[in-house]
C-alpha cells in the first residue's frame, strides 16, 4: 500500500508536533511525530486494522497520545484525512478528501 497524507492533516501533525515540542521539549515533539509514522507504516502493512467508523473512514488511535488517525483505504492508497484529538467534536475529519 502507498500512504498519503491530506494537506489538513500534515498541518495538524505539524500543529501538533509544534505543542508537545513547546511543553515537553523537542523530544516530545519528535516522539509524537514517530508515532504518527509508525502507525502510517503499520497501516500500510494491514489497511484494515483500524476501527470502521463513519463515512467509510476507519481510525486508529496513537499509542500514549489522545488522538486517533483517521483514514481510509481505496485501491493500493491508505489516506490519511485528519489527526483527531480524542475530545474534538465527533465526527471531526469525517468528511475529508
Amino acid at each position: 500500500m502507498i500512504p498519503s497524507v491530506s494537506p489538513e492533516a500534515d498541518w495538524e501533525l505539524i500543529e501538533e508536533a509544534t505543542y508537545y515540542a513547546r511543553q515537553g521539549g523537542a523530544e516530545l515533539g519528535n516522539t509524537f511525530i514517530t508515532k504518527f509514522e509508525r502507525v502510517l507504516a503499520l497501516l500500510c502493512l494491514h489497511p484494515k486494522l483500524g476501527a470502521e467508523w463513519r463515512n467509510r473512514r476507519r481510525r486508529f488511535s496513537l499509542r500514549k497520545f489522545p488522538f486517533s488517525v483517521i483514514y481510509y483505504v481505496r485501491n493500493n492508497e491508505v489516506r490519511v484525512v485528519a489527526l483527531a484529538h480524542h475530545r474534538r467534536k465527533p465526527g471531526y475529519g469525517v468528511n475529508r478528501k
